[in-house]
């Protein structure tokens, strides 16, 4: 009886803190490199190892003195609404990573219960690191690890390929000894294509669950744009549960398809949530707090599940 309770007891818990774990909003994303110039990984629940935090910063450093890319790397275990596209392009697109003039940010976000790895690229970005590249990346150095929940190794690699393609000391990322097999490359077309259908199926699913009863019941019944700017429409959508009559309201960006004039977003003036002291973490090692030079994010970059 007493094994019984006690396996009882520690199921509860154990689901207790599966549903503690903390969803992340953009606001609350820690701005690590306002605070220090020369970090660039932004590891609030501790997923990384230190180590692992520091090789990546200094490899992005590197990259950001030699070519001028800026990149903002953020690990975190959830994300507010569970879409990483849509997560990490907005994250790009409100702190304004990369140059204002060229455009050339670049976001890397893992989510770890939501299982998936997104790359988000600049509109400056989106020629120079193509979305094809970005899925090989991710397939080749970073997937193999993260199916073995090996955060760390997946990471490191991940961010020394992007390195070694952006600064042109890896030569051999765009080989594939499938490119020249026609069959194959029809058949990989037909899966990404019907991947492309049933993520948007999926999307469209996770889309209709209510956050108050959990049932997939949500009903859109209204939507008005708020906002135009640098090429992209925010509109406030209004959805209602048919199971629990719980009215959610949500905030959804997309491309405006009216939007003919320059590209490129104002510049950023300190942070999110409190300028340079808006992120956690160290008190910045002696380095000044960094900024971001307000680059603007379109649609760019790939995501990978696992």
């Amino acid at each position: 009886m007493r094994k019984l309770t006690f396996l009882l007891t520690f199921f509860m818990l154990l689901g207790s803190v599966h549903l503690q774990a903390k969803e992340y909003a953009i606001k609350d994303i820690p701005m690590v490199h306002l605070q220090n110039r020369t970090r660039y990984v932004s590891n609030p629940d501790g997923i990384l190892s230190s180590t692992a935090v520091t090789t990546m910063d200094s490899i992005l450093y590197a990259l950001e003195q030699k070519t001028g890319i800026q990149t903002l790397v953020v690990a975190v275990t959830g994300i507010e609404g569970g879409d990483c596209f849509d997560f990490a392009h907005r994250l790009g697109q409100e702190t304004g990573v990369g140059q204002k003039e060229r455009d050339n940010g670049l976001v890397i976000l893992l989510s770890t219960d939501e299982r998936c790895v997104q790359f988000a690229t600049g509109y400056g970005l989106e020629g120079i690191l193509p979305d094809a590249i970005c899925k090989r990346i991710q397939n080749r150095y970073m997937l193999p690890y993260f199916k073995d929940n090996n955060w760390n190794a997946g990471m490191v690699a991940g961010i020394r390929a992007v390195n070694g393609y952006l600064d042109g000391s890896m030569e051999n990322i765009n080989n594939d000894e499938s490119e020249d097999d026609p069959l194959e490359f029809i058949i990989i077309f037909f899966v990404i294509f019907g991947g492309f259908i049933g993520i948007g199926l999926y999307a469209n699913w996770r889309k209709t669950r209510c956050p108050h009863c959990k049932k997939h019941k949500l009903q859109r019944l209204s939507s008005k744009v708020i906002d135009r700017s640098n090429g992209t429409k925010t509109e406030e959508v209004v959805y209602k549960c048919r199971n629990c009559g719980h009215i959610l309201r949500r905030k959804e960006r997309s491309r405006d398809e009216n939007y003919k004039g320059p590209r490129g977003g104002g510049p950023f003036i300190g942070g999110m949530g409190g300028g340079f002291f808006g992120g956690h973490g160290g008190s910045g090692g002696g380095f000044s707090g960094g900024s971001f030079g307000g680059g603007s994010f379109g649609g760019g970059g790939a995501g990978s599940r696992f």
